[in-house]
């Protein structure tokens, strides 16, 4: 006598709660990663965020700042 296996019901269970949410992770992964992958290092050099936050040691550094930031 073959057992019951629960995987295949908890699994169709489950895929239908949240799909919503791993589709919308999934697109908004794909955005995040396709305009970031467009930056270049002259967009940095001319944006405001990366200004404002060039001169801030991160936490843990031991004085140096880190090359690129």
């Amino acid at each position: 006598m073959r057992k019951f296996d629960p995987w295949p019901v908890f699994f169709k269970r489950e895929w239908r709660r949240n799909w919503p949410f791993l589709v919308g992770f999934a697109i908004t992964g794909t955005l995040i990663t396709k305009f970031s992958l467009g930056l270049t290092e002259e967009d940095a050099k001319n944006s405001p965020f990366v200004q404002r936050h060039k001169k801030k040691i991160p936490y843990g550094s031991t004085g140096k700042v880190l090359q690129g930031l």
